[in-house]
């Protein structure tokens, strides 16, 4: 079995094969390759490995990146990792974060990351905005949990007897608000100007919680 770069003996997860793995890490460390190339470094018939190429990039693990000619002028289909490939791979951006706003905070530098976390949000606040601007009652709090499921947090919303609950199921940034929940101050600010009403939280996901819950008010439009 091919180690992977953390030195372990495998990264990938269920649901691939020996084959398709050693594919993906054959395509992590060449790069772009042909079929050709592919098919000498795996001692795979071409035939076998475009079946796995088509299986693969039906999930977004490869993608195919146009054609290369060869010698005899004859093009020859050149495939790389695709976006959802290069995610197998480990990333620690979310550790160095981590310990980088660790740091400001033991330097008494907190003021940097207030600014920091109300210029993000005042950066993306009239884009968002503009999306929910024009819309009223039980469409604007699904196109709520539209923007925040896109921005990575697994929103659904809830109406029972008129009073809407918006659950966010997931924390993209969970590993900052390990550090500090000042980004949390902002994001509840902003997503009670996106619903139109002031909101209450009820479940919080640092205390302990399942999902980060907010019950809104009455609108104020």
């Amino acid at each position: 079995m091919r180690t992977a770069p953390d030195g372990s003996g495998d990264f990938f997860g269920p649901g691939l094969g020996e084959t398709q793995r050693h594919l993906l890490l054959t395509l992590k460390e060449r790069g772009p390759s042909t079929v050709t190339a592919l098919s000498g470094a795996l001692g795979l018939a071409a035939t076998t490995l475009r079946g796995h190429l088509q299986a693969l990039s039906g999930e977004g693990l490869v993608v195919r990146q146009g054609q290369k000619y060869g010698k005899r002028g004859r093009p020859d289909v050149v495939f790389a990792l695709g976006p959802e490939g290069e995610r197998l791979f480990p990333r620690h951006e979310g550790q160095v974060l981590g310990e980088l706003i660790g740091h400001l905070r033991d330097q008494k530098r907190e003021q940097l990351l207030d600014e920091f976390f109300a210029a993000r949000v005042a950066s993306r606040r009239p884009r968002l905005l503009a999306r929910v601007g024009q819309l009223r009652g039980d469409e604007r709090l699904r196109e709520v949990a539209r923007i925040l499921s896109e921005e990575g947090f697994m929103a659904r919303v809830e109406i029972v007897d008129g009073r809407a609950t918006l659950y966010l199921c997931h924390c993209p940034i969970r590993g900052v608000i390990a550090e500090t929940r000042l980004p949390c101050r902002y994001e509840e600010a902003l997503i009670a100007e996106l619903m139109g009403a002031p909101i209450a939280r009820t479940d919080y996901m640092p205390d302990g919680g399942i999902t980060c819950s907010y019950v809104a008010g009455r609108s104020s439009s």
